[in-house]
C-alpha cells in the first residue's frame, strides 16, 4: 500500500472518505445474503477491492455497498 491510499482514509470533514470497515469474506457475504465465493469472484473481476492483513482477506463494507448493491428502477404501470 502506497501512502496516498493511505492518505484517502483519514477520518475527515464532510465528502471526505472515511477508514474502511474491513470485515472477512464470510461476514460480508453474510450480511448481504450471496456466497463467499461471488465475493471472490467479484474481487477478482476488479468490481470490489480485496485488502490482504497477514495471509486473511478482507473486504471494505462501504466498498460492497457502493459496488454491488444497485437500485432497481420502480416499473411504471398504467402508462
Amino acid at each position: 500500500m502506497n501512502s496516498s491510499s493511505r492518505s484517502e482514509w483519514h477520518a475527515g470533514g464532510s465528502g471526505e472518505p472515511s477508514m474502511p470497515k474491513l470485515v472477512s469474506l464470510a461476514e460480508a457475504a453474510e450480511q448481504f445474503g450471496i456466497s463467499v465465493k461471488t465475493l471472490r469472484r467479484r474481487i477478482s473481476d476488479g468490481t470490489v477491492r480485496g485488502y490482504r492483513v497477514g495471509r486473511l482477506i478482507r473486504v471494505d463494507m462501504n466498498d460492497l455497498l457502493e459496488n454491488l448493491v444497485e437500485e432497481i428502477p420502480a416499473a411504471r404501470c398504467g402508462q
